[in-house]
């Protein structure tokens, strides 16, 4: 047993902290001596080495004591997964410092590579592993999803760009997913408002009228004025997305993945997502701007 002063030395962790992990239900002490001193055996500090690793890999205290609390909780399968995280997380953290060093020496590198998602990823892995029955029911099949994290995986380079754009940064953006992941259920019923449903409605207006008459060629103004709709629609209803050609160029490859192609077909007709790729792409080369 080691007193509550010589886990704090140990660890470095301050002993009102350690109080605070036992006021909150994080970390409890094995014994109480007869004048309330707190006692802690390996057991527990095995559990606060799990809670510091945890900590490092950005998790909240309350998440942490959501985890640990789990019936079918793991520590050796948890550290394995932890990991694996940190893994990719010093691999990122290298891949930083040699941009750096790069930019330091003057060199031109307009490069997003670096800025990789592979926090995001494993999140959506773990989506995947722990909300199955979630994702058969908005995305049809776990190989819908499959293809889903496939596709963030081929076009990673573009959507990091894309969220450095919007979000600031890759930090930003992984935590506003992650956030959407942890709370997959309850956004998804509370969006599913009147006003959600509406926006749903004119975006399926859209699609139908441009998706008519497969024969009309793209570039006609009739087609681009429909597309024009409903890039307006996307800018209006989403304040932070930049309708310009990066964000269009994600749209184009959205509707090319064979998920996204599948639904579309079947909900417009065959050949209906490529000819909306076609649209779109031809919006992009001829009214958006590059900004890039």
């Amino acid at each position: 047993m080691r007193t509550i002063s010589q886990v704090a030395k140990l660890t470095g962790i301050s002993t009102r902290t350690l109080q605070y992990y036992d006021e909150i239900g994080l970390l409890k002490p094995s014994e109480l001596t007869e004048s309330g001193y707190r006692l802690y055996d390996d057991e527990a500090l095995q559990k606060l080495q799990q809670i510091l690793f945890f900590k490092e890999l950005g998790f909240k205290l309350k998440e942490i004591k959501e985890i640990l609390q789990k019936p079918d909780f793991d520590r050796i399968k948890a550290f394995k997964r932890q990991k694996e995280l940190l893994l990719l997380k010093r691999n990122r953290t290298d891949r930083l410092i040699q941009l750096l060093s790069r930019l330091e020496k003057g060199e031109q590198c307009m490069s997003f590579k670096e800025f990789d998602l592979s926090d995001y990823i494993a999140a959506l892995e773990d989506f995947k592993n722990n909300s199955t029955d979630d994702i058969i029911k908005h995305w049809g099949s776990i190989e819908n999803f499959d293809m889903f994290i496939q596709k963030i995986k081929d076009d990673e380079a573009k959507l990091a760009k894309l969220a450095i754009q919007q979000f600031g940064s890759i930090e930003k953006y992984t935590e506003a997913m992650k956030h959407n992941l942890e709370h997959f259920s309850e956004l998804i019923e509370t969006q599913l408002t009147e006003e959600v449903k509406e926006i749903g409605k004119q975006s399926d207006i859209l699609y139908g009228r441009l998706t008519t008459d497969l024969s009309e060629d793209v570039s006609s103004p009739k087609i681009q004025s429909i597309v024009h709709e409903l890039l307006q629609l996307i800018q209006k209803n989403s304040t932070s997305v930049s309708l310009d050609k990066p964000y269009i160029n994600i749209l184009i490859d959205t509707f090319s993945s064979d998920y996204i192609k599948s639904m579309t077909d079947s909900k417009y007709g065959k050949g209906a997502s490529d000819y909306i790729v076609k649209a779109f792409h031809y919006y992009s080369e001829n009214n958006a701007s590059e900004n890039n």
